[in-house]
């Protein structure tokens, strides 16, 4: 049984039907990637899995339990952890208060401790601005607190929406150092990512998602071979 499965969903945005028919999953312990062009639905699959979108039809699991009809907060608490596109963190709240939303429905006070020294451990640099606010953080330091808040929630399957987005190659290096470290530790990824090639490089497996729905789907080393993915996603 996978970890975390899309079984066959649709999401509609209005008249708009975002997601056709999607179905992908991730097993414990793997990187799996989602790519495909701009506006083909990405970061509303993981919206979805997260409780933010609510799907017209079909259904979102982990560990083979509905979670499609739960909230956001309730999806958190199971064990799903989102670091969205854009970071969108409380601009004005210090690093350190923007972990702590992180960890906001916990009440574990030993291990939230122990997650607080994981996240510095892996963002060194975040140790270092925990009384800076967020909002005065250059982009690549605001992306290791998306991270970081997620990672406060101690989640089982790891939600990450463009996380090199902006950012410089020096710092999309180091992020994605971290991403493997992460699941070295034992979280369960499923990563969109706009630089294709990153992307399969660091997953097992791959699906790609086009216009709502996806068109292909397997290893990641298969798809980095496919003449149609380095042509449309790969630049080749």
């Amino acid at each position: 049984m996978a970890l975390l499965e899309v079984d066959a969903v649709d999401v509609f945005y209005g008249r708009v039907h975002a997601l056709r028919d999607v179905s992908l999953s991730v097993d414990q312990g793997e990187i799996v990637a989602l790519i495909g062009s701009n506006g083909a639905g990405k970061s509303t699959t993981l919206r979805t899995i997260s409780g933010l979108v609510r799907p017209t039809r079909g259904a979102v699991r982990l560990e083979g339990k509905p979670i499609h009809t739960m909230g956001a907060d309730q999806i958190a608490r199971m064990g799903i952890g989102h670091a969205p596109e854009g970071r969108q963190l409380f601009s004005r709240m210090t690093v350190k208060e923007n972990l702590d939303m992180g960890a906001y429905s916990r009440r574990d006070g030993a291990a939230i401790k122990r997650d607080f020294a994981r996240v510095y451990t892996l963002f060194p640099r975040l140790a270092e601005r925990g009384h800076q606010l967020a909002g005065s953080l250059s982009g690549g330091e605001q992306q290791m607190v998306a991270i970081g808040r997620a990672l406060m929630g101690s989640p089982r399957v790891l939600l990450l929406d463009e996380p090199s987005l902006g950012l410089a190659p020096i710092l999309v290096d180091t992020i994605f150092e971290v991403i493997r470290e992460i699941n070295a530790e034992g979280t369960t990824i499923l990563l969109i990512e706009q630089n294709a090639l990153i992307a399969l490089h660091t997953s097992a497996r791959a699906y790609v998602l086009e216009t709502g729905s996806i068109s292909t789907s397997g290893s990641a080393a298969a798809l980095l071979a496919s003449p149609d993915v380095q042509r449309a996603y790969l630049g080749m």
